[in-house]
């Protein structure tokens, strides 16, 4: 267990060593704490043989000697303990600043891979409680142990014939605790993944708590959520029931020891003339080791679920890397767009999302990309910033492949406004210059005139606090077409040089589409821009309409011309337009 143990730590180590200092104190009060353990079975001998047959201890010494050992022994302990709480969360700190670092810079597959409840939990409770558990465990496996080494070397000392009967427990307890500890590992894994479970479900009934009751789906939920908690609940009481079974095992081992010891010296006093106190000395001593045997007997539980909360922390920045990018990073891109022979695909047992597409797109062109849901349109322009990796193709921004670009800096040259407009529970002005910490009065200005262009200044001067105004969780205080005219706000602020319009002028009534619509002319004006919209009416305009089918490019041409051939953009126009 050792070994694994140390090595396990070892992984956490870098998180937690700035605190040496710290750990140091903590180390020399536990230190202390244990070599002082055995004073107060040291005291028993003379006070028995002296104290109650001589009276040659003075009354007043023996609270001066007790209270002074115990105040002294406590204010080591308070060191330690607070010394080590000091250090475990100046640790929690570094390891969750990386975790959420890493989380800020990894690979898009970890979002498709794991739940946000289950990120959250990570990174939010499971590193603060596991923390908590592992330094508690640690803290009581490190005092416990000096304690009983300190411990032992009085017995031995004091009687080692005694002693060697009192250690034939040790290595029965630590079979006890090398067995339980490996079930401990299982079960607490498998407690982790039923909390993830749990979470999600609760997370996916907040976000769609309209839709669950508008389809009476409230009793569904309810018995799924029910599901999951009997589930987490028996894998708990399963993991109680292997942490308990530690402590009677280890006592029955301690009260075989102990009825062996009792006999022997009772036999030692009547052989060899051995005194009251020093017996008396002895067994409180050798009592004195079942609170530290128990301790350890006990330590299994929290270091197990402490390190495998930590772990899946660790987990998180070593088993998903990075973003990966090259060097090219220029200001601003031109806009042209190559892609050559592009797919994607899923899944191997899936068809393709995106099936060898070949296209073009000039710098300033306006392209539209239409087709029935599920041809591939928002899986093709998601290529564009690297939200999704092409399995085979080749695709570039101003001849420049897509991976030789520095990945921030490619991102730089797109702005983005889909129909699921996402907001920051922050002020109107941050929402718009996201990103743009810089003060003084032009990025002031800059936001001014993005909202002035995206048809919501008005707006804005009209509320108490302005630009200042909150706008609740994920806009929440704001109208449909006034959180897409905010986003639209965001991407006139960022002023990039490529634009994706993701259906954002759908569910929008006619008002706000109007005045959306307003807004997006303004935006789309100079920029390359890739347009996605099922409402055809809304893309008549584009310089070119890409129609896609089952992930492959089946036409492409004006409305007119499109409309004249007679395919599939005609029968999409006319099935629209046939009220």
């Amino acid at each position: 267990m050792s070994s694994s143990l140390s090595q396990r730590l070892k992984r956490l180590a870098p998180h937690f060593k700035a605190s040496r200092g710290a750990w140091g104190l903590a180390a020399f009060a536990s230190i202390f704490i244990a070599a002082t353990e055995p004073l107060t079975a040291y005291l028993m001998g003379p006070l028995i043989d002296q104290g109650f047959h001589g009276g040659k201890i003075p009354l007043w010494l023996i609270p001066v000697a007790v209270v002074g050992l115990f105040a002294v022994r406590g204010i080591a302990s308070f060191i330690a303990q607070y010394a080590l709480s000091w250090a475990s969360n100046q640790g929690v700190v570094s390891l969750r600043t990386a975790m959420f670092d890493h989380l800020l810079k990894a690979a898009p597959e970890l979002f498709t891979r794991q739940s946000a409840s289950s990120l959250t939990n990570t990174l939010v409770y499971e590193v603060q409680n596991g923390s908590h558990q592992l330094m508690t465990g640690v803290n009581t496996l490190v005092k416990d142990s000096l304690t009983l080494v300190g411990l032992f070397g009085y017995l031995m000392w004091l009687n080692w014939q005694l002693t060697l009967l009192v250690s034939v427990l040790l290595p029965a307890v630590g079979w006890v605790m090398r067995t339980v500890g490996k079930r401990l590992r299982k079960l607490t894994a498998a407690s982790q993944t039923a909390t993830d479970e749990l979470a999600y479900v609760v997370e996916e009934n907040v976000l769609a708590w309209r839709i669950v009751r508008m389809h009476g789906a409230t009793p569904v939920e309810a018995g799924r959520f029910e599901a999951t908690s009997q589930t987490l609940r028996r894998l708990l009481l399963k993991s109680v029931a292997a942490s308990a079974s530690i402590t009677p095992l280890t006592q029955i081992l301690a009260s075989c020891a102990m009825s062996m010891v009792i006999v022997v010296a009772l036999w030692q006093a009547q052989s060899n003339g051995e005194t009251v106190g020093s017996f008396v000395s002895f067994i409180t001593a050798m009592l004195m080791l079942i609170t530290p045997i128990k301790h350890l007997s006990d330590v299994m539980a929290p270091i197990t679920r402490g390190l495998m909360a930590l772990e899946r922390g660790m987990d998180l920045i070593d088993d998903t890397p990075a973003e990966a990018g090259g060097n090219h990073a220029p200001a601003r891109a031109e806009g042209r767009l190559q892609l050559r022979d592009v797919s994607v695909q899923y899944r191997a047992d899936q068809a393709p999302a995106i099936d060898r597409v070949t296209l073009d797109v000039a710098a300033g062109e306006t392209v539209a990309l239409v087709g029935p849901s599920g041809a591939g349109k928002s899986t093709l322009v998601h290529l564009l910033p690297r939200f999704v990796e092409p399995s085979s193709g080749e695709l570039a921004l101003d001849g420049v492949a897509l991976r030789d670009w520095d990945v921030g800096a490619l991102r730089r040259q797109f702005a983005l406004v889909s129909q699921d407009v996402v907001l920051f529970n922050d002020t109107i002005g941050n929402n718009v210059a996201l990103g743009d910490t810089s003060p003084g009065p032009e990025r002031t200005q800059r936001i001014e005139a993005a909202l002035r262009s995206a048809n919501l200044w008005d707006f804005v001067q009209g509320l108490p606090q302005g630009l200042d105004s909150p706008v609740g969780h994920n806009g929440s205080q704001l109208s449909g077409g006034q959180r897409q005219r905010l986003a639209i706000a965001r991407a006139l602020y960022k002023n990039a040089a490529l634009l994706i319009l993701d259906e954002a002028t759908s569910a929008l009534d006619a008002e706000s589409e109007h005045l959306v619509q307003q807004a997006l002319d303004r935006l789309m004006a100079g920029r390359t821009t890739l347009v996605i919209a099922h409402r055809l009416a809304t893309i008549e305009r584009a310089d070119r309409i890409v129609v896609m089918d089952a992930g492959r490019v089946v036409e492409q041409g004006s409305h007119t011309q499109l409309l004249a051939a007679g395919g599939l953009y005609a029968r999409l126009h006319a099935m629209q337009f046939r009220n």
